[in-house]
């Protein structure tokens, strides 16, 4: 939200761009000239819009909304400054004139307004008789147990709180029509949730109720019996849930798509047996689950005649207990359509963990091996474990040097299953995986679709490495190259070139570079959105500014130690 946008907004326009994000939005004549002119170029067409933590003035968002009769989704997390006075759209006219404009909408994001009372989320919700999807997560829900939820009608609506018992009065009304909703954060008990499940005509396909610790076990059960059509569930951080609950979704949720079972730190391998029931599903989560080994999944998963569930996307990051045991029988019963594996922060794995997914799993898209500490380079390679005598040690290196350096005008030729076969990748993230080099980084990292990488905390990452990942993968929007104390500004000076479409770039704690690499990065990376460069006693915060001068969209983060603490600045 600057005046720099506004030629942009104009050209977004003529392109008839549908969706739009606006950050830094305040009340300020300059956010109101902003606000005007994407009514007036985007207004008529846009279907989905988000003001996620901004802070519009109740004026300016009303006559934004009423230029924009097309929109189906709206965000408004965060959006605190609408909601404090508690009288938005308390007018009858102005409401009307919204409920028309917003007819359509199906989507609506409330969550972490900290404002939000029943009144002026019944004035809100009044004006979108279409909705199917709304989130309260975060916002701050009073529970009064008893039979009174059934008895109390709009008049009883608080201005200050709110309350569930209005939310569930919404959640009848609307019936019929609701599919989605997000409680997460909430603190929903579980008589709460026994309600919500067991209304009228409710058919939910999405429920997320992230971090509600006071859940149980009988709650979710009844839930599954009462809304066998889901397809969505999120219990993640639902602490007091463990096998029995899992083996409640397994039975009664057999349509479900999505579950997240994140940092159910009580479930165990046998909770996982229940998996197996799941035929439909798409994306599992089950970081941070650390009793969890992964063999009984992958047993759960292969225990059915016929093809796999369609898995694309699953995490196990954080699952202390994984071993490469349970892993190489657990990759070749995903299936070809997984896209998204997450092991990050899997200590005990090791290359055979790698070379297994380079074998079965090559149309991945993501992959995320972040402190995987095991992985060296003969395992990027697709080379043969070496043995430990010293001349085996010898001969590897050379082998190594080899295979790493090779005739500077071929094509790199993978030996086995080596990195090089995932030429889909999308995202990799190599973070703190410290004992790779460049002999495997310059021979491997050759993807050409690949949008986001991370190599931060890699101590033997040089210049040489830097610019041979520059020329195998240029189109990066996303860099992470924090902690590489070697790379020096001539590195850069030959890297940035390749790198045109870089938007998000983290050097901290690059204690070699200086300001030379500000001037090399500010010339060759022109769409830069955001740098990291907190920790470079290289570079000044002078010569940050001067930086921010040269491309004024760029947010920049730069920190140093003043007498004895570390003070750290976002310009």
């Amino acid at each position: 939200m600057s005046s720099a946008s506004l030629p942009a907004i104009k050209s977004l326009g003529l392109w008839g761009i549908s969706c739009i994000n606006l950050t830094n939005l305040d009340g300020s004549p300059t956010s109101h000239q902003v606000l005007q002119s994407i009514a007036y170029h985007l207004g008529p067409h846009l279907q989905s819009l988000c003001l996620s933590g901004g802070s519009p003035t109740e004026a300016s968002f009303v006559a934004l909304i009423l230029s924009c009769p097309a929109l189906r989704s709206l965000d408004l997390s965060g959006c605190n400054s609408l909601f404090a006075s508690g009288m938005l759209l308390a007018q009858p006219k102005m409401a009307q004139q919204v409920q028309q404009a917003l007819s359509g909408l199906r989507e609506l994001n409330l969550a972490g307004l900290r404002d939000l009372a029943d009144l002026s989320f019944n004035q809100l919700s009044s004006c979108t008789p279409s909705l199917e999807r709304l989130s309260l997560a975060y916002c701050h829900l009073t529970f009064e147990l008893g039979s009174a939820w059934g008895s109390i009608g709009p008049q009883d609506s608080s201005p200050s709180q709110l309350s569930f018992h209005n939310l569930l009065r919404f959640v009848k009304e609307r019936a019929g029509s609701l599919r989605a909703l997000d409680l997460s954060g909430t603190g929903l008990p579980p008589e709460a949730l026994q309600a919500l499940g067991q209304v009228a005509g409710l058919q939910l396909q999405e429920l997320s109720m992230h971090s509600c610790r006071d859940l149980s076990t009988e709650a979710v059960a009844a839930l599954c019996r009462q809304q066998p059509g889901l397809t969505s569930l999120d219990l993640s951080g639902c602490s007091e849930l463990a096998d029995r609950a899992l083996l409640a979704v397994s039975r009664g949720l057999r349509h479900l798509r999505h579950l997240s079972l994140r940092k159910l730190r009580r479930l165990t391998d046998a909770g996982c047996t229940a998996l197996g029931g799941l035929r439909e599903l798409q994306s599992l989560d089950m970081a941070e689950c650390c009793l969890v080994s992964g063999q009984e999944l992958a047993q759960a998963l292969g225990s059915v005649c016929g093809a796999p569930p369609p898995l694309a996307s699953l995490s196990l990051a954080y699952c202390s207990s994984l071993k490469d045991t349970s892993v190489l029988s657990l990759i070749p019963a995903l299936g070809p359509s997984l896209r998204v594996l997450d092991l990050s922060s899997c200590v005990a794995l090791t290359n055979r963990t790698l070379q297994t997914i380079c074998t079965y799993l090559t149309p991945l898209l993501v992959l995320r091996l972040a402190w995987c500490k095991e992985l060296r380079d003969w395992g990027l390679l697709g080379l043969g474990e070496p043995r430990e005598e010293p001349a085996q040690g010898a001969q590897l290196h050379q082998e190594l040097e080899d295979h790493a350096s090779g005739p500077k005008d071929s094509s790199p030729q993978p030996q086995g299953p080596s990195l090089l076969m995932l030429q889909a990748l999308q995202e990799l993230d190599l973070t703190a995986c410290s004992k790779l080099t460049d002999t495997s980084l310059a021979k491997v990292l050759q993807f050409p679709q690949l949008r986001q990488l991370s190599l931060s905390l890699l101590p033997a990452l040089t210049d040489k490495g830097l610019v041979a990942v520059a020329r195998g993968c240029p189109s990066l929007e996303r860099l992470a190259l924090s902690h590489c104390s070697l790379l020096s500004d001539e590195g850069w000076a030959q890297a940035a070139s390749s790198w045109p479409r870089l938007q998000h770039l983290n050097l901290s704690s690059c204690s070699q570079l200086t300001e030379q690499t500000l001037d090399t990065i500010g010339q060759a990376c022109k769409q830069i959105q955001m740098l990291d460069v907190a920790m470079c006693p290289g570079i000044s915060m002078a010569a940050v500014r001067r930086f921010q001068v040269q491309l004024p969209q760029v947010t920049c983060i730069q920190s140093r130690f003043v007498g004895g603490a570390d003070l750290t600045l976002t310009l």
